[in-house]
């Protein structure tokens, strides 16, 4: 029997109708790469997805929910699974533009999940006739995943499971040819004993994570002793509100290598430091465009990817993250000095006591029973702690450096949506694909009704780093 682990859970207990916990990904396919010209047609895709299932196991298995949530939610097989009820078939509306496609994607986004069947869903869209940059013919494939059954990364290797690399349908990366072990509906007596042998054993649990990580608290403890400790503020701004059910969404795509030659500005930067520091720009210039702009800076809540193997870990099913918090220099008008700043801060924040004693909490949430866990991710969301410590959050993933397949048709692009909830009304996610990488931005018309400025905003504080670098 497998069971959600507690992260995976999390993100069940803190969804609400409005804001569920689910990611989307648009990949955009052009056809004609397909050898012989040949017509890529609905019933092909659907084959190709049902010939990629046994990588996935998720994608047959659904949620089966413990009584009076006093255990975690097993995965079980769907006995009456049938792939033909998670994909469908769409045309985007005239004219067929890149502002429909967003209005498309948001509104795909924020529709709720049925969650008594397997938590995913494709669409395939047609009409995409009038888009900047892409060639005529082009379809896209509209991915939805419930975020308990796979964090970033693991949506990155499962969509890699569904590519190939070459047209010739060749994988791109080894699936697994072993039967996956069936996993049955187990009977509710079952379930409680197995919750009760659970819940006594969590006490123990939380005593051993508590007794392997007190020397370590203590020792930064005593090491920042002398220290001033400086309190970090999070200044309100637009996004601490009530977020709609209804989201929007915009986005823009740059060559990767700018970013690379940005990052050379600061010895040591990286990819995600350049990342942090064009949103930081973009921020800047559109608060104080609204006459919005607080006197300290924002803060940025920044996932990171804790599998040893990273996203291609075979153990990628699932969630697996850690997290720090970090100011993103809202307040700091030179662009070279933002940069220089976010580098020093998440250096201090990757290496500090700090990450020590984000791992015990990570570690201590892992033991509770879930039951606590329950009650404390609804607390969670209505007493808005989340938005007590960040502002927006930032996810940068990397993806495939080379081109991928589907069916024959070459990705030419791709773009996504993260869940939001209340208080923290911001996502910018930042995925890498074949050289290039995105700017995604998922948010609301209430919080953002101006989102296309926002974008340009981003795409300002690239051209400034980029102008420091002489590359203009």
């Amino acid at each position: 029997m497998q069971q959600l682990s507690p992260q995976d859970a999390q993100f069940l207990y803190t969804e609400t109708k409005r804001n569920p916990s689910i990611v989307t990904l648009m990949s955009i396919f052009d056809p004609s790469t397909v050898p012989g010209g040949k017509v890529v047609r609905f019933k092909e895709i659907v084959k190709h997805v049902e010939s990629r299932l046994h990588a996935n196991p998720f994608m047959t298995q659904k949620l089966l929910r413990v009584p009076m949530e006093m255990d975690y939610p097993y995965w079980i097989e769907d006995e009456f699974f049938d792939i033909e009820f998670h994909i469908h078939h769409s045309r985007l509306p005239a004219p067929g533009d890149w502002r429909q496609l967003c209005i498309y994607t948001a509104r795909y986004h924020s529709r709720p999940m049925d969650m008594s069947r397997p938590p995913w869903e494709m669409d395939v869209i047609e009409g995409l006739d009038h888009i900047k940059g892409l060639p005529k013919g082009c379809y896209g494939v509209a991915t939805r995943i419930h975020h308990s059954a796979l964090d970033g990364a693991g949506m990155s290797r499962f969509m890699l499971c569904m590519m190939d690399k070459d047209v010739n349908g060749t994988p791109a990366m080894p699936l697994d040819t072993e039967p996956v072990a069936t996993n049955k509906r187990p009977s509710t007596a079952r379930m409680l004993n197995r919750a009760t042998l659970n819940n006594l054993r969590s006490p123990i649990k939380l005593v051993s994570s508590l007794a392997k990580a007190a020397p370590a608290v203590i020792g930064a403890a005593r090491s920042r002793g002398g220290e001033k400790r400086q309190k970090t503020i999070v200044p309100k701004t637009r996004f601490d509100v009530e977020v709609a059910a209804h989201k929007a969404f915009d986005g823009t795509e740059f060559e990767l290598d700018e970013l690379k030659v940005i990052r050379s500005l600061v010895p040591g930067a990286t990819i995600n430091d350049v990342v942090l520091a064009v949103c930081g720009s973009a921020l800047r210039r559109y608060l104080e465009h609204h006459n919005e702009l607080p006197d300290d800076s924002l803060i940025a809540w920044v996932p990171i990817n804790a599998r040893p193997g990273g996203a291609r870990d075979n153990d990628a099913a699932g969630n697996n993250i850690a997290a720090m918090t970090v100011p993103i220099f809202t307040n700091i008008e030179d662009p070279l000095v933002r940069l220089r700043s976010i580098h020093e801060k998440t250096q201090q924040r990757k290496n500090s006591a700090s990450g020590g004693s984000a791992k015990l909490m990570t570690e201590l949430s892992k033991n509770l029973p879930a039951s606590s866990q329950f009650i404390a991710g609804k607390l969670v969301v209505k007493a808005g702690l989340i938005a007590s410590a960040c502002n927006l959050f930032i996810s940068n993933v990397a993806g495939s450096t080379e081109p991928l397949y589907m069916n024959g048709a070459q990705q030419v692009t791709g773009f996504g949506m993260a869940p939001l909830t209340d208080g923290l009304g911001l996502f910018v996610a930042v995925p890498s694909y074949n050289g290039k990488i995105g700017f995604h931005v998922t948010s609301t018309r209430e919080i953002m009704p101006d989102i296309r400025f926002f974008v340009e905003c981003i795409e300002a504080g690239v051209a400034e780093l980029k102008e420091a670098t002489g590359e203009i």
